[in-house]
Formats: C-alpha cells, sequence, structure tokens
C-alpha cells in the first residue's frame, strides 16, 4: 500500500509569524499602558465625585474624641430639651422652628443657636441656616432645601462654648 498525500494548492497555510522579543515587549507595553489609562480615569472620576468626607482629619478627630465624651456627658446631666420642627415655605424652602428649654421647662435665656442642614452623602451640599431669636427659648430661621434625606445639626452656646450639640435625620418632602 502506498501513503497519498493530497496536497491543495489553494489550502496551503501561511507559515505562522515567529515571536521575537520585539513582539512580547509591544504586548506588554499596549497591555499595561491600557490597564494604566483605566485606572487612572477611574480614580479621577472617584475623587472628583466623592463629597461625603465625614471628618477632614481622621488623626485630629481622634484626639479630641475624648472632649466630645465629655461634652456629651456634660450636655445629658444638663437635661435640656430642644425640639425642632421643619415647615415647608411657597418656593421650596423650609422653615425651622426651635424651642430651647431647661430641666424644669423653663426657656433658655443667653444662648445663639446655629443650624445646619447637612446631606449625609455629599458635603458640598450642606446649608447653613440664618437663625434669629423671637423670645429667649425660642428661634425661627428658613433656607432653601432641596427634598430628600438630610442631618439637621443644631448647637446652641452661650459666650462662644457649645453647650448643647444634636444631629437629626429628617427627610423633606
Amino acid at each position: 500500500m502506498r501513503d497519498l498525500h493530497l496536497q491543495d494548492d489553494d489550502n496551503e497555510a501561511a507559515p505562522p509569524r515567529p515571536l521575537t522579543g520585539r513582539m512580547v515587549l509591544l504586548c506588554l507595553v499596549g497591555f499595561f499602558g491600557v490597564v494604566f489609562g483605566v485606572n487612572g480615569i477611574l480614580v479621577h472620576e472617584a475623587l472628583s465625585t466623592f463629597g461625603g468626607v465625614e471628618t477632614d482629619s481622621a488623626y485630629q478627630a481622634g484626639r479630641m474624641f475624648e472632649q466630645d465624651v465629655a461634652m456629651a456627658k456634660a450636655q445629658d446631666a444638663r437635661q435640656w430639651r430642644v425640639e425642632a420642627n421643619v415647615t415647608p415655605l411657597p418656593g421650596g424652602a423650609k422653615r425651622v422652628d426651635v424651642v430651647a428649654r431647661d430641666a424644669s421647662g423653663q426657656p433658655l435665656n443667653g444662648m445663639t443657636l446655629s443650624a445646619v442642614f447637612e446631606r449625609p452623602i455629599d458635603r458640598r451640599l450642606d446649608r447653613g441656616i440664618t437663625v434669629t431669636e423671637d423670645a429667649p427659648g425660642r428661634f425661627h430661621g428658613s433656607a432653601e432645601i432641596a427634598s430628600g434625606q438630610w442631618d439637621l445639626v443644631i448647637e446652641l452656646s452661650r459666650q462662644g462654648d457649645r453647650l448643647f450639640r444634636s444631629r437629626n435625620r429628617v427627610v423633606l418632602k
């Protein structure tokens, strides 16, 4: 028996290209160039859109922790009752009414109140409220606030010393 080998001249495959050092180098440079380029775009987008940092310096917040604990214990010992009410105004603004009383129910005198609407997800959207005192222990103010979840931060101070601080989550419609 004879082995017959038939070759079809039309189906001849081109000889494979040899793998050279230059080709390996170009593939590696191209691969890592794409990876670095995509990572650079993602890092830029992440840093330019992230506004939800809770504290500017974790180190300073850690140093102040003991002082914050002492202030919270002193605030609890005073047993002040501070009530806030948020109501919508025409045009999208919100009115904030705050009533502050001591442990016996008497209005707090000589206090300065500051209030801020803080957006939990983006500090860039925080809005301060200009507050005026109607009567001892009664304050009101308003601000243009979009609907959604907000933290209402209220601070009462006397002669520059902060004596009361509260943070309450509110949902505005």
